[in-house]
């Protein structure tokens, strides 16, 4: 897949002009609307474009002989959910279960970036480090999230909220320069946590320990446009 190339506009004479200005500086071909790339499946609508696996879960499911098993509604145990499950059976059952679930991008959805923060504290049984957790929209869009064991112990849930609030500051920062190479410029950017202290205490980043990633957070609040906001995650996910 080093040679492929998958690219798209918003006018499709403009797609159809890339096409041919590629064919004339290199020996290649097209293969059309994209419809599947690496196990992904994009369904191209008016309204948007949705990706989904329900192809790709089904061929797994069959490779295993698991096609006729049980379905569960959730990966993982919630009333165990430290169990070990050597034959990934349980994350197949939920598979099996879920086969249709995807990524819907509308057009009509506005262009504003909002990012969601979030951690667990101490939750690795073996060394008690914490779990930086996040995802950014454009509108309600998702181009990107994280899911990350932190490389330092936080001594409190607060430590462990503010380590997440210095990372998702940095991958909007990332995100706003690169809208910026395509002519997009966004000022104002939501940094959404569920945690009081981190929202009410933005101005006092420096009184924690990790201050060099605090550091970069107060510079982000105060020059790029970066609010950090209480938010009830749950209820901003469930809204429409």
């Amino acid at each position: 897949y080093v040679d492929d190339i998958i690219f798209g506009a918003t006018n499709k004479a403009l797609c159809q002009s890339f096409e041919q200005l590629m064919k004339d500086k290199f020996q290649m071909r097209s293969m059309g609307e994209l419809t599947f790339f690496l196990g992904l499946q994009v369904k191209q609508k008016k309204d948007g474009i949705f990706i989904s696996q329900d192809k790709y879960v089904a061929k797994i499911l069959r490779k295993f002989g698991l096609s006729e098993g049980k379905s569960a509604s959730t990966p993982i145990d919630a009333e165990k959910p430290l169990l070990k499950d050597s034959d990934v059976k349980r994350i197949f059952r939920y598979l099996k279960g879920k086969p249709y679930l995807g990524l819907w991008y509308p057009k009509d959805s506005p262009f504003d970036l909002v990012a969601y923060s979030d951690s667990d504290y101490a939750g690795a049984s073996l060394d008690r480090k914490s779990t930086t957790r996040g995802c950014q929209f454009l509108g309600c869009r998702l181009i990107s999230w994280q899911c990350k064991k932190q490389t330092v112990v936080a001594t409190s849930s607060i430590e462990a909220e503010y380590i997440v609030a210095a990372s998702g500051c940095a991958q909007v920062l990332w995100i706003q320069n690169q809208l910026l190479d395509y002519g997009n410029v966004v000022i104002e950017i939501d940094v959404l946590s569920d945690d009081l202290s981190i929202t009410t205490n933005g101005c006092y980043l420096r009184n924690v320990v990790i201050e060099i990633d605090v550091l970069s957070d107060d510079l982000s609040i105060t020059t790029n446009g970066i609010q950090l906001t209480m938010s009830n995650l749950q209820e901003r996910v469930d809204s429409p």
